[in-house]
C-alpha cells in the first residue's frame, strides 16, 4: 500500500509506464499523487489523462497551469500556442468526460495523517495551511460550478500580484490560481513574479524562491510540488520539488512518501525530439 508522488508528465506516457515499473507500483493497493501539468507539449497527452482517469482513487492529481490551460481553450477562451498538444485530447471521441473529470481536480491536496501537501507551483508567504486551503476550495467551486465559464475568461493575467486579505470576487480566485499553479519567485513581502523561470541564483536581484522567504507561513509543511523545472528534483527541510523536466528531454521523477527517507526514482524521457513534437 505505497504512496507514490510523480513530477510533471506533460503527456509523456510512456517514461510515466517506465517509471511505474521501475517502482513496481501496484494499482490495486497503491496510491499515486500527481502534482499536476499532467498534459501538454509532449505526444500523448489524451493516452495520460485517460490512464490517470482510470485509477479512480488511486490517484490524486492536483490541476497545474497547463491543465487549466486547455480547459480554458476547450472553452474558447485562450488560443493553443504553437508548441501546445491539445488537439490530441479536444479531437478525442471522449473528450468531454476528459475535460469533466480534469475540471473536478483539486488545487491542493492535503494528507494530515501522511504529513504531506502537494500543490502545483507555490504558496505565497502569507498563506499558512488554513488560508490556502479556503483559497484553493473557493476555486475548485468555481470551476466545478455553474460560473466555471465565467470564470476561465478571467482567469488569465499577473494582477493582482500581492495578496492581500479583502482580494475578492475573480481577483483573488485569479491571484490564488496564480500562486498555486505559476510561481516560482517572489519578493520577500510576497509579490509574485512570472517573468522569470531559470534555476534559483539566476533571478533578478529581490526575487525569492518562493519556498526561501524567511518567515513564510506554511514553513511547518511538508510541500510537494513541480512547475519549475529549471529548479529540477530538489529536496530541502519540508520541500520536495519534482519536475524534473521529462516533457524536455530530461528525467521523470518519483519518491516513495509513506516510507522513511523518501526513496526516489527516476527514469529518462524517451528522446528529446519525440518529447518535444
Amino acid at each position: 500500500m505505497a504512496i507514490y508522488a510523480i513530477g510533471d508528465i506533460q503527456g509523456c506516457y510512456d517514461p510515466l509506464r517506465r517509471l511505474l515499473d521501475a517502482m513496481r507500483f501496484d494499482p490495486a493497493t497503491d496510491t499515486l499523487w500527481l502534482v499536476g501539468d499532467l498534459i501538454n507539449r509532449g505526444p500523448q497527452s489524451v493516452e495520460v489523462l485517460r490512464f490517470v482517469r482510470s485509477l479512480g482513487a488511486r490517484a490524486v492529481a492536483v490541476l497545474g497551469n497547463h491543465d487549466l490551460t486547455l480547459l480554458a481553450v476547450a472553452a474558447g477562451h485562450v488560443k493553443p500556442k504553437r508548441k501546445d498538444t491539445f488537439h490530441s485530447i479536444l479531437d478525442a471521441p471522449d473528450h468531454e468526460e476528459l475535460l469533466a473529470w480534469l475540471r473536478h481536480r483539486p488545487l491542493l491536496h492535503h494528507d494530515a495523517l501522511l504529513g504531506f501537501t502537494m500543490i502545483h507551483a507555490g504558496l505565497p508567504p502569507q498563506w499558512d495551511l488554513a488560508l490556502a486551503q479556503r483559497c484553493a476550495s473557493a476555486v475548485e467551486a468555481t470551476l466545478q460550478g455553474a460560473d466555471c465559464n465565467a470564470f476561465l475568461k478571467e482567469m488569465f493575467g499577473s494582477e493582482p500580484a500581492r495578496w492581500r486579505d479583502d482580494l475578492a470576487g475573480y481577483d483573488r480566485l485569479r491571484f490564488t490560481v496564480n500562486a498555486l499553479t505559476r510561481m516560482r519567485f517572489c519578493t520577500a513581502d510576497g509579490k509574485l513574479s512570472f517573468s522569470e523561470k531559470g534555476a534559483p541564483g539566476c533571478q533578478t536581484l529581490g526575487l525569492i524562491p518562493w519556498f526561501a522567504v524567511p518567515g513564510r507561513r506554511s514553513a511547518d509543511l511538508n510541500i510537494v510540488f513541480g512547475h519549475w523545472a529549471a529548479l529540477g528534483y530538489y529536496r530541502a527541510a519540508g520541500i520536495f520539488a519534482l519536475d524534473s523536466g521529462c516533457v524536455w528531454g530530461n528525467r521523470l521523477t518519483a519518491i516513495r512518501l509513506d516510507e522513511a527517507g523518501i526513496p526516489a526514482w527516476s527514469v529518462p524521457a524517451v528522446s528529446s525530439a519525440s518529447a518535444l513534437t
